[in-house]
């Protein structure tokens, strides 16, 4: 590998930039100088709308290159038009006459600068990586791919651009994607893709990049149907949630399972056993047979007096039409609508067969026609989510005719409200309940589907929160992420597979990412001794840096545990990079004053929000889940896991906090640690 000295190649890569740079100003301003007009209102509203878009993702930012990476090819890669040379960047960037200044990473001629080796050059000569400081490239390295003489090398501007430090949010990867996550980035788009993925692996800024290249390659299709990115928390939002626009892609959603569900407010909360019964998959079928248990069954005719004549549909008849319009697998509210018309037709055979010759709006009148219509409702009641579930918990004969052969009488006393309140609109819903509505929602009416949803820290999710978000991509697709150790919930699955049934895609294909790019092995290994005795069986993640990071463990006095703590972060800030310092959730304001009276500047994170302008942050232990710090301060790891209902969940607690430093790792203890890290 090249080292970075040709000062000739360097002017003219940084002459490069500059005309890129032009180039896409040009662009911007030809997007910007174009008139939204069209003799349609509608439509001129679309255009406007699709330019402004466009404006946005011509953005330039000084602060960073163009383009990151270089490949020249010799043409013998199938299909390729001869010799190239290709510059690699986030956008495509054209000239006047059309010819390529830079290549969008996502276009399929970028895939060989990920994943082009020696063993496998596919077509590449040379790769080269580009240095960049603060917008203007410094440096660059070449890797000469189809020479001999050439040796391996690990690439330092690769490894320093993992490392390099960061205050803020979360940042692309799109320079550093390594083969493995490049092929699920870019798998197909019809295919579930589930990565179980170690801490520092990548798979979150996988996921994000897959919804990236999605919308490239698929753009007219999913820009209709819609991409959704499904995090664990607001905070967490927060972090990733420049990712994609500095991809140019700006019309992702971001969401929470609560509040994807969140129809109504949640004004209660469930002990454990309660929440993890509500997200049991049994509930499923107990919803299901509380939706349909409504509908009635006749005990007389139907009777329709029309001018002189009275046609008569005996009750045993509309009990057919009954049976068959419940097992046409439709959703309720449409098999109510398809009622009056079934109906309806009954008495037309009957007219039919007296010798009259009705047509469709013969039909059309009866169905509308008063009887018709209070018969039918009085047989198949409108209902609304709230109403069902209210009825399920108030009355003790209905859950129990629902729970038939699913639930103890035991479990039913936990579900059932012994005071029930006066009304629906009086009852005060907990979040699993909100999920349990959303479930008899689709039972009345299908859920839209979307055509991909992302979803991160899967493994937290309950089979009725899995539920939920399936229902979201039910005809689409979804790339599923998360990490079985590090499941942190009482109701965290310990099966991909098992996940994968609840979410409606038992197909999907399941991928492991072990390789830790991110988190330093000292760190890694050290959390690591956790996996034995709250993950058996699961391998043990494997950091590829060269640099081991710092850990340190720091036996403290418990009288001056947080002043020693900000002592430590006084330290910490003198150096670049972003601080997070995470404690168990109830320490969180004795931290917070601590660092204050040291003078230490510094957000707090929160479930509903995200503080990303701070270069040091208090984490909350129960929003660590995702996010990532360059140095990461630890305090009172006992504490953070006794916060858990049980052993197994505090030691996964433990483990997802001690894998959030990407370059150092310090630990302050007044107390034992616990036994299974010493």
């Amino acid at each position: 590998m090249d080292d970075l000295t040709d000062l000739t190649d360097l002017a003219a890569e940084r002459h490069h930039l500059a005309t890129a740079r032009a180039e896409l100003r040009r662009m911007r301003e030809r997007t910007l100088s174009l008139d939204a007009q069209s003799a349609d209102p509608v439509n001129a509203e679309i255009l406007a709308r699709a330019l402004f878009y466009r404006a946005r993702a011509l953005e330039d930012d000084p602060s960073t290159s163009l383009f990151f990476g270089r490949v020249d090819t010799d043409g013998s890669a199938p299909g390729s038009p001869g010799p190239e040379r290709l510059y690699i960047g986030r956008r495509h960037i054209g000239d006047a006459s059309g010819e390529p200044v830079v290549i969008d990473w996502r276009a399929d001629v970028a895939t060989v600068f990920y994943r082009a080796t020696r063993t496998t050059p596919m077509g590449v000569v040379l790769r080269r990586r580009f240095g960049v400081d603060r917008g203007e490239i410094t440096a660059y390295e070449d890797e000469h791919l189809v020479d001999p003489a050439e040796e391996d090398a690990r690439s330092r501007i690769l490894a320093e651009e993992i490392e390099r430090p960061r205050v803020g949010p979360m940042r692309d990867i799109v320079a550093t994607i390594q083969p493995e996550q490049d092929e699920l980035v870019r798998a197909d788009a019809t295919t579930t893709v589930c990565v179980q993925g170690a801490p520092g692996t990548g798979k979150t800024a996988v996921g994000l990049h897959r919804a990236a290249w999605l919308l490239h390659a698929h753009r007219d299709r999913l820009a209709r149907s819609g991409v959704l990115v499904v995090g664990p928390n607001r905070a967490f939002l927060d972090h990733i949630g420049s990712v994609l626009p500095t991809l140019g892609e700006i019309r992702v959603g971001h969401t929470t399972v609560d509040a994807l569900v969140g129809a109504w407010p949640v004004r209660a909360v469930d002990d454990v056993a309660a929440a993890i019964l509500k997200g049991d998959a049994r509930m499923a079928e107990v919803l299901r047979r509380a939706v349909w248990s409504h509908v009635g069954r006749p005990t007389e005719a139907l009777v329709v007096p029309r001018g002189a004549s009275r046609w008569r549909v005996p009750a045993y008849a509309v009990t057919e039409i009954l049976q068959e319009l419940e097992t046409r697998g439709v959703r309720y509210d449409a098999a109510r609508q398809m009622l009056p018309h079934r109906l309806a037709h009954a008495v037309l055979l009957q007219m039919e067969r007296s010798g009259g010759s009705p047509d469709d709006r013969i039909q059309d009148s009866v169905a509308s026609s008063a009887p018709v219509k209070r018969y039918a409702a009085s047989l198949w009641p409108a209902l609304d989510a709230r109403q069902v579930l209210f009825e399920l918990y108030a009355d003790p004969a209905v859950l129990a005719a629902a729970s038939d052969g699913l639930l103890e009488p035991s479990e039913q006393s936990i579900l059932r409200w012994h005071k029930p309140p006066r009304t629906k609109g009086a009852a005060r819903w907990t979040a699993a309940d909100l999920v349990l509505l959303d479930e008899v929602g689709d039972l009345l009416s299908r859920t839209p589907s979307l055509g991909h949803v992302i979803l991160d820290e899967a493994q937290d999710l309950s089979p009725m929160q899995l539920r939920a978000v399936g229902r979201r991509f039910s005809t689409g697709a979804a790339t599923v992420l998360g990490d079985l150790a590090q499941g942190t919930t009482p109701w965290a699955t310990s099966s991909w597979e098992e996940s994968l049934t609840h979410l409606g895609k038992p197909d999907a294909h399941v991928e492991i990412l072990d390789r830790g790019f991110r988190v330093p092995s000292s760190v890694i290994e050290f959390a690591a001794r956790l996996l034995p005795h709250m993950a058996p069986g699961l391998g043990v993640p494997v950091s590829v840096r060269d640099d081991p990071g710092r850990l340190r463990i720091l036996p403290a006095d418990g009288a001056t545990l947080w002043d020693t703590t900000a002592e430590t972060v006084a330290r910490l800030v003198a150096e670049p990079g972003s601080v997070g310092v995470i404690v168990a959730d109830a320490s969180v304001p004795a931290l917070s004053a601590a660092l204050s009276r040291k003078g230490i500047g510094h957000g707090i994170l929160g479930a509903d929000h995200g503080d990303v302008e701070h270069q040091v942050d208090v984490v909350p232990a129960s929003v660590a889940k995702g996010l990532e710090f360059d140095e990461v301060v630890v305090v009172e790891p006992s504490a953070i896991a006794d916060a858990e209902p049980d052993e197994r969940t505090g030691l996964r607690r433990l483990y997802v906090v001690l894998t959030r430093a990407v370059s150092g790792l310090t630990v302050l203890h007044a107390r034992p640690l616990p036994a299974a890290l010493t």
